[in-house]
């Protein structure tokens, strides 16, 4: 083992702290997960639902929805051979959100044109 400076551990320990929000934060990084958490602030939908409103596949939605309910943002319930979702913290995300928006408005396009998470980004996925 090497000797770390002081500096160096407590820049590691910030950055270990700050693991939980970047997991946090990947779960909003893709747009079909942000239209399904806007949608899913009218209330509870079944896969079905979301997948004929948002016009995306179902196993695309299931996909997401399991990765929203992994991360804690989304719950379901049994109703039947269905499952019905819901927002897990809806005023905390909507608080979230708005600040996001509040953010992307100060920001203007800045972040639009970053070369790993830009625009450009999502066109080559």
């Amino acid at each position: 083992m090497g000797i770390t400076s002081p500096e160096a551990e407590q820049q590691f320990g910030e950055a270990e702290a700050m693991k939980a929000a970047a997991c946090l934060f990947h779960g909003f990084s893709d747009p079909s997960r942000l239209v399904i958490l806007q949608h899913l602030q009218l209330g509870e939908h079944r896969v079905v639902d979301l997948t004929e409103h948002l016009g995306l596949s179902q196993s695309t939605v299931s996909k997401h929805l399991a990765c929203l309910k992994d991360a804690g943002l989304v719950t379901s319930r049994p109703v039947g051979r269905a499952s019905v979702y819901s927002l897990q913290h809806p005023e905390a995300l909507i608080d979230l959100l708005s600040a996001a928006e509040r953010m992307l408005a100060l920001t203007g396009e800045a972040v639009k044109l970053c070369p790993v998470h830009g625009t450009d980004t999502f066109r080559s996925a």
